[in-house]
């Protein structure tokens, strides 16, 4: 009998001349990181469409990693079938065309035929998932030759691929988000798998993707949703409570995971405490004649602060409230006597998806008032949403946005250029060394209400009101306001990089 040898080749394997170590590792970490990318920049692909909810955010989620697991589980038994080689270029090249078709084609679905919107989306994560996650089974099969270096290699691939899904994690929020369109983000993707599958068909016929690390990112990703403790509600979005006012027996404070969101007085809705809302009251009392009567849209709830109040004070008011978390609406039922307020109606809805069920010109009144800290939901934010809002309006109309923001006030100052881009007359509430008016002083942030109509804004009577109800604020608009906005960009469906505009500081809420 002849000597054997120290490392027997697997049986039946056949001896396939595949990628180097670092090619296939290349190809590994590439696809992987893809895969994230697709899935993140997807989430803001639908929001306009679909709303910027928990349901959104789980159905793209369960088709990610439907295709991660029907990737890994096809590619491996067809790998086992088929030279893997044959395999690699045109599933990077299939991918690379369906990532860089998904934003004509989502966008084209949901305007021309939107009963169909849930299947393209669904086969535009899918298909690209499936075949990049299909990479790491392939290019395994190719790497192995030998039982004995097994373990080396699938832990190698399998490491690479996880590295390659927290780079494209990382790159896409913290860098491509705030800097490209999602739809260049999308085209420049499936432009790069289309050269890498020609360069691969070019060589060696190889593939690439991972699925392992995008169920530890997606699972990181899903544990973020779980409320923090002490809550008096755990709802789909929060953790809230209601605190008593020690000092007001009446007194009702809103708390929304740790933030004072809304106070309510459920005796006295006139009671205003926040500076904020009393800037609001100010605004819209100063816009429309004393008592009469508003159909108004309020795009976020809360507490309901607002709305209470224009019934208590505009008898015959119509408030319909867009809220997107029904555990805060019961709260309002339960803890905060909203059964007691006539002329409110509330419906549990994505606040955009809410404007477009408007009639055009039905509304005298739009509040926006969805923001809190530095959680936005960025729908509500560009020149597309404001088109709706514009488009509700009837002639005379008002738009009022609360916003908070810190730093440099850069959220706000795009926000700002957003609105006079949509509407002819806009001006921005404040204190005065937040909007420009106090060189002196520092900005520091925090709330800020900006006012936008078609019509001619009466800065005087704001001024007045403001004044009359001891908010501290000013107003500024034309060229103040245009100093003050600088080179900011208005906001769109297709570049809203407003999570990265936002600049974070202790949580603080209304004030």
């Amino acid at each position: 009998m002849t000597g054997s040898s120290s490392s027997p080749v697997a049986e039946g394997a056949p001896r396939h001349h595949g990628p180097g170590p670092r090619v296939a590792a290349v190809l590994v970490f590439g696809a992987s990181a893809a895969v994230l990318v697709v899935e993140i920049v997807a989430l803001r692909l639908l929001a306009p469409y679909l709303g910027l909810t928990l349901e959104t955010s789980t159905m793209v989620i369960g088709i990610a990693l439907t295709a991660i697991a029907l990737g890994s589980w096809l590619g491996g038994r067809i790998a086992d079938q088929v030279d893997p080689r044959r395999l690699l270029g045109p599933s990077l090249g299939v991918s690379g065309a369906v990532v860089a078709l998904t934003p004509a084609v989502l966008r084209t679905t949901a305007e021309w035929a939107p009963a169909l919107l849930l299947l393209i989306a669904s086969l535009t994560i899918l298909v690209p998932g499936a075949l990049l996650s299909a990479v790491t089974p392939i290019v395994t099969k190719l790497r192995l030759t030998s039982l004995a270096e097994t373990g080396t290699v699938v832990g190698r691939l399998s490491g690479v691929g996880t590295v390659g899904a927290i780079f494209g994690t990382v790159l896409t929020g913290f860098v491509l988000v705030s800097r490209l369109p999602v739809s260049g983000i999308l085209i420049g993707l499936g432009t790069l798998l289309v050269v890498g599958a020609a360069l691969v068909e070019w060589r060696t016929r190889g593939w690439s993707g991972t699925p392992a690390l995008t169920l530890v990112v997606v699972a990181g990703g899903l544990a973020t949703v779980a409320a923090p403790g002490a809550c008096d509600a755990e709802t789909r979005y929060h953790c809230a409570r209601v605190v008593a006012d020690p000092d007001r027996d009446s007194g009702r404070t809103l708390l929304l995971d740790g933030v004072r969101h809304s106070y309510v007085d459920v005796d006295d809705p006139t009671f205003l405490e926040f500076t904020y809302v009393r800037a609001i009251a100010a605004a819209v009392d100063a816009a429309f004649p004393e008592g009469e009567p508003l159909a108004a849209h309020h795009l976020g709830g809360g507490g309901l602060t607002f709305p209470r109040y224009l019934a208590a004070t505009r008898p015959g008011t119509r408030s319909l409230v867009s809220e997107i978390d029904s555990g805060v609406v019961r709260i309002d039922r339960d803890r905060l006597g909203l059964n007691s307020q006539a002329g409110i109606d509330v419906r549990v809805e994505d606040g955009r998806l809410g404007l477009r069920r408007l009639d055009a010109g039905s509304r005298d009144l739009v509040v926006g008032d969805a923001f809190g800290g530095v959680s936005v939901p960025w729908h509500l934010t560009t020149v597309e949403a404001m088109t709706d809002v514009r488009r509700v309006l009837d002639e005379d109309g008002l738009y009022v946005a609360n916003l908070i923001d810190h730093g440099g006030l850069a959220f706000a100052r795009a926000e700002a250029a957003t609105l006079r881009k949509t509407f002819e007359h806009v001006a921005l509430l404040g204190e005065p060394a937040d909007i420009g008016l106090d060189p002196t002083a520092a900005p520091e942030g925090g709330n800020l209400v900006l006012l936008a109509s078609d019509r001619s804004v009466d800065l005087r009577a704001i001024r007045e009101a403001l004044d009359a109800r001891r908010t501290g604020w000013k107003v500024t608009a034309g060229d103040g306001l245009t100093s003050w906005i600088g080179d900011a960009r208005p906001l769109t469906d297709d570049y809203a990089p407003v999570d990265q505009l936002l600049q974070p500081s202790s949580p603080q809420g209304g004030r």
